[in-house]
């Protein structure tokens, strides 16, 4: 039987006014353009959630609360879906909690960040990706998950991308001519991802949205378009703790993973990340003051 809740047994869910962390499972599959299978990706991440160890090696995220709602209605148009999606968002922020998607295609981040944009006026998107998305539409779909971010920053919500390696022309050009920043994952070699920070002049209140690609390909080779090249695991933890020792974090989802028969290793890690990333939130002091946490 497949699990319904992030961690499953290990924890007791909270209820919705108690928990800070509100899990969407939202199995989104519309537009992909190459391998298919992101679907699978909300169970696959909560059925690998049930075997992590709740001590996650500096402290235990989930004393703050989880909560799993029940899975998105997918069937209907994208742009329904992600009308649904923004709506679930609101409801979280209710609670002063923070929404951790779980996807699902790219395309639902809009829906995301739409939905926060009803509490928030002044925050950032940090983009890890392997590709730009900033085409303005891609196989005939403005929502394509390859014109997400150009959806996004048409909201104008400043967007900061990370570990990008792979986008065409048309979206360099567009980086350069409206001054969207990042760091491709060549650079942060180069560089060390130690020495990688954010603008000063970049929003305090971010929302991360995290692609699964953004990863080196024998890390994670279970997504739809999987590029050479990519972050490894340490790259990414260094990276996502500097965020939140300077940002406030109201929110995450981790898009696009397809996974593949076999290779339960994969969806596995992609659980660990998510329940990292709750730690990292719960111990930033920045974040436990804003979130008001002991």
């Amino acid at each position: 039987m497949i699990p319904s809740t992030f961690h499953g047994d290990d924890v007791i869910p909270a209820a919705p006014e108690k928990a800070l962390f509100h899990i969407l499972p939202v199995p989104l599959e519309k537009t992909v353009s190459y391998m298919n299978g992101t679907a699978l990706g909300p169970e696959a991440i909560i059925e690998a959630s049930c075997q992590l160890e709740l001590f996650d090696g500096k402290s235990v995220p989930a004393e703050h609360g989880l909560y799993t709602h029940s899975p998105l209605d997918c069937s209907l148009s994208i742009k329904k879906v992600i009308k649904t999606l923004e709506k679930s968002i609101e409801s979280v922020l209710r609670y002063n909690a923070i929404p951790v998607t779980l996807g699902g295609e790219h395309s639902l981040t809009h829906g995301c960040v739409r939905g926060l944009k009803r509490f928030h006026d002044d925050f950032g998107v940090i983009q890890f990706d392997a590709h730009a998305d900033l085409r303005d539409s891609y196989g005939g779909s403005k929502q394509s998950h390859a014109s997400v971010m150009r959806r996004i920053t048409e909201e104008n919500i400043p967007v900061f991308q990370i570990g990008t390696r792979s986008y065409s022309l048309e979206e360099h050009n567009f980086r350069i001519a409206h001054n969207v920043p990042y760091y491709d994952a060549e650079t942060i070699w180069q560089k060390g991802a130690e020495n990688i920070n954010l603008p000063v002049d970049f929003p305090e209140k971010v929302y991360i949205t995290f692609d699964v690609d953004c990863f080196d390909t024998p890390i994670i080779p279970a997504t739809g378009t999987p590029v050479p090249g990519g972050l490894d695991w340490y790259q990414v933890a260094a990276l996502l703790q500097t965020i939140m020792q300077d940002r406030i974090c109201l929110g995450y989802d981790i898009v696009e993973l397809a996974p593949l028969p076999n290779h339960h290793g994969v969806s596995f890690a992609i659980a660990q990340l998510t329940y990292n990333i709750m730690g990292y939130i719960s111990r930033s002091v920045k974040n436990k003051s804003f979130f008001s946490l002991q």
